[in-house]
């Protein structure tokens, strides 16, 4: 543990080493942290916008044969891939979890309000769920659970990824190498983290106060 919350405080210095000592194979690792971030409901605690602003400004210092073009998609399609997995997982636990009976505080009438809030806000949680740790984590494994309608799942699931991984990287990539940020990596990521809840606050504030309307 207190290795990984040592890689996790300095980041861009061990992308670095990463990035000299495997070259293209960065791609292939970072690839299965996003995976695994997004995928599995057992690892949302594995980094995530961190990662990305760090590997965006690992990119802007230039190590062949690594580039943003490329990064981009790989992550992306590390996204799409995750959020898959965990979407088909949920999906094939919704009858065993809520159907059998065996758990008292899972029942017909928790997936029927799932569901509705699904076919409401459904796409509009997917897109805002990628800027939140750990809830985009179980985000499309609620979708699954919910019986979303998997077209639909996937084109949410595709714009959301994309606009996470880009905006992430290029923010690394433009603005993680000036020596105030370097400075105070933790800082701006947890500045990050407050941004990336607003829209799901200011949501939820907003779903309140037309429910006490």
């Amino acid at each position: 543990m207190e290795n990984l919350l040592e890689i996790l405080r300095h980041l861009p210095e061990h992308l670095q080493v990463w990035a000299t000592a495997y070259g293209p194979g960065l791609y292939g690792i970072l690839f299965a942290i996003i995976f695994a971030e997004t995928g599995l409901v057992v690892t949302p605690l594995l980094p995530g916008d961190s990662l990305l602003f760090a590997t965006g400004s690992i990119l802007a210092l230039g190590v062949p044969p690594l580039n943003l073009p490329t990064m981009c998609v790989t992550l992306v399609l590390a996204a799409f891939a995750g959020d898959l997995v965990n979407y088909h997982v949920g999906k094939w636990a919704a009858p065993k979890l809520f159907l059998s009976g065996n758990l008292r505080w899972l029942n017909r009438q928790h997936l029927e309000k799932t569901q509705a809030f699904y076919a409401k806000h459904g796409g509009k949680t997917l897109i805002l769920a990628r800027f939140v740790p750990i809830v985009r984590t179980y985000a499309p494994f609620v979708a699954g659970l919910s019986g979303f309608k998997l077209a639909r799942f996937i084109a949410f699931s595709l714009t959301g990824g994309a606009l996470w991984i880009v905006t992430f990287l290029n923010l690394g990539y433009f603005f993680g190498n000036i020596p105030t940020v370097k400075r105070n990596f933790e800082l701006v990521i947890a500045a990050i983290l407050v941004v990336s809840l607003a829209p799901v606050l200011l949501e939820y504030w907003r779903s309140r106060r037309t429910v006490s309307a």
